[in-house]
């Protein structure tokens, strides 16, 4: 097997300190979880042998490969452990910040009513485990990069590393789902995005930490340092998402929910990459050798394939979200002594539904073999049309469920009583605001939206290995590509309607959810323009009208969200946002025009 083999029996200075900072950053968290987080709550189980285990056998197995002859492996492992050390930082500080209302049954879980807590000696020593971690983490990539200059290591391109940062998503998703289900009165469980800060922070942190860290297998020179980051990456996952499965398994009073179960599947096949030989059979590759404990990924096809039907999955969550109920508001009908539901939708259904459309079109045109070139990279781009306007749906679910049912609101205790179907003017005083089964297949196609994203990336690396092309796009493009990414900078960052007495989010001022994506079409636009100019001319082409497609998105938001809201007239971002959208169709056609002339 790979990591059997002897690399070189004296590991450098740095990676020894990087192997005792990420030992001593085990111990730390051990003594913690024994200790405990606060004097006012315990551990809903006896967690500690278990979380011992999730985070000595890593550090353990990082110093023997480290002192065994094989430092990659071991500055990998260091390395993966380190990546999701700040988010778990982040995590636990919700214990100093307001406990309670942690979902943590591992470490805490209160058996009386507490409003706030204190912290113990346990809380302190697992924030000392997470910066020794990271401090590991620094070290170890120190030491990666002094090893890959002394031996000129040059990153190897092996499709199956595509396959990690897709796993990764999925396990990021799993991340941000509620960890348990809970019977008991003293826990509160509820998904990331309807938690606290700084929990929210740190689900966030280890949802993008997950496919980012994964994503570095595939500029890592060094073939161990890469297997031995995804075996670290796993192995620090696991530390998250095993703890509330055993607590489900142990408790009565908890139940078991799909994202740990998710997160946990993901992640145990990106172990496996780690630990599998996987080739590729190049085309004209006639040799033949030992490929035992190997295994073979898919021709350009099956990518072209995965990355079409994610599309088209996206799109239909995306459009049952835009019209499914967003928030379920129940509330006590004195008159008639019974339960009244009633649901609101959002305004920006439209754009969804409408971002939806254009992924459909990408999606069909990766399937039909002779446009799929050219749609794949629009497809990388459009996708993140679903997150710009499908963060405004779910805007509308957010803010009602945490500002309705805070004191003065009502708060009503609804449970067991019949339910009748009715008009919101038939809502009494007493209600409860409930996410919508909308909110739940919106916040779905925002997870397979970023699944899709990175598998366009890996087909169009496929794409690029296999057909050799290294033209670029024609002259005069940089111009209007320039001017184009300066506008859209503009164009996101304003609001493009306003209406009296209603406040539009946005990047300077006023940041909430539909701000993220803002901030996601704006990356994607500057990106893709970015990419457009080393790109071959049909694909650059593509990027680009992709990238006018988000802007124009932007734009349409003043008549399919602004004509529902009284008042609503165009603002500087949508004149910006036009503006935007001509400049990156007119690199599009410079793009192809010149190349053909050049021809």
């Amino acid at each position: 097997m790979w990591w059997q083999d002897v690399e070189d029996p004296r590991p450098s200075s740095a990676l020894v300190a990087a192997i005792c900072a990420v030992m001593a950053g085990a111990v730390a968290l051990t003594a913690g979880a024994v200790l405990g987080v606060s004097p006012d709550a315990e551990p809903g189980f006896t967690a500690w042998p278990w979380l011992a285990v999730l985070a000595l056998v890593p550090a353990v197995a990082a110093v023997w490969f480290g002192f065994g002859g094989r430092p990659g492996v071991a500055a990998g492992v260091v390395l993966g452990l380190a990546a999701l050390a700040p988010g778990r930082l982040v995590l636990d500080l919700q214990f100093a910040v307001n406990g309670p209302v942690s979902i943590r049954p591992e470490l805490y879980l209160p058996t009386r009513f507490v409003t706030t807590s204190a912290v113990g000696a346990g809380f302190w020593l697992l924030l000392a485990g997470h910066v020794l971690t990271m401090a590991g983490g620094v070290l170890a990539w120190r030491a990666a990069r002094a090893r890959d200059a002394a031996t000129g290591a040059e990153p190897e391109r092996r499709r199956w590393r595509l396959l990690a940062p897709l796993l990764a998503v999925v396990a990021g998703v799993g991340v941000l789902m509620a960890p348990v289900s809970s019977d008991n009165g003293f826990l509160l469980a509820r998904a990331a995005l309807e938690g606290p800060w700084p929990a929210l922070g740190g689900y966030l942190l280890l949802a993008v930490a997950l496919p980012f860290a994964a994503s570095l297998a595939l500029a890592a020179p060094s073939e161990r340092v890469a297997r031995g980051g995804l075996a670290g990456l796993a192995t620090a996952a696991f530390g998250v998402t095993l703890p509330p499965v055993l607590a489900a398994l142990l408790r009565p009073d908890l139940h078991l929910t799909w994202g740990p179960l998710v997160a946990i599947g993901a992640m145990a096949l990106v172990g496996w990459l780690a630990a599998t030989r996987l080739t590729v059979a190049e085309p004209g590759d006639e040799t033949s050798g030992d490929l035992a404990g190997s295994a073979r990924l898919p021709s350009l096809f099956w990518w072209r394939l995965a990355t079409a039907v994610l599309a088209l999955a996206t799109a239909a969550a995306a459009i049952i979200g835009a019209f499914a109920q967003q928030v379920s508001v129940t509330s006590v009908d004195k008159a008639a002594i019974a339960l009244v539901t009633a649901s609101s939708e959002s305004p920006a259904r439209w754009s969804l539904f409408a971002a939806a459309l254009v992924l459909i079109v990408a999606a069909i045109g990766v399937l039909i073999p002779k446009t799929a070139a050219v749609a794949r990279p629009l497809l990388a781009v459009s996708w993140a049309g679903v997150v710009l306007t499908g963060t405004a749906v779910l805007n509308t679910a957010l803010t009602a469920t945490q500002a309705g049912n805070l004191p003065g609101f009502g708060g009503a205790n609804l449970n067991g009583a019949a339910t009748i179907v009715g008009p919101p003017s038939a809502i009494a005083a007493g209600f409860n605001y409930d996410l919508g089964a909308g909110a739940a297949w919106t916040f779905t196609a925002l997870a397979l939206a970023c699944l899709a994203a990175l598998t366009a990336v890996g087909t169009g690396v496929v794409e690029r290995e296999d057909t050799g092309e290294t033209a670029r796009p024609g002259g005069g493009v940089l111009t209007p590509v320039v001017a184009g990414a300066v506008l859209a900078v503009a164009a996101f960052g304003t609001p493009v309607f306003a209406a009296p007495g209603y406040v539009v989010p946005g990047l300077w001022s006023d940041f909430d959810t539909p701000s993220w994506g803002l901030l996601t079409a704006l990356l994607i636009v500057l990106g893709a323009s970015a990419l457009a100019l080393r790109s071959r001319p049909r694909q650059a082409a593509a990027l680009l009208a992709g990238a006018a497609l988000l802007a124009g998105l932007h734009a349409a938001e003043l008549p399919l969200v602004g004509g529902t809201i009284p008042g609503a007239h165009a603002a500087t971002g949508f004149w910006l946002a036009l503006g935007t959208a001509a400049a990156l169709l007119i690199a599009a056609v410079l793009s192809v025009s010149g190349s053909r002339r050049a021809a």
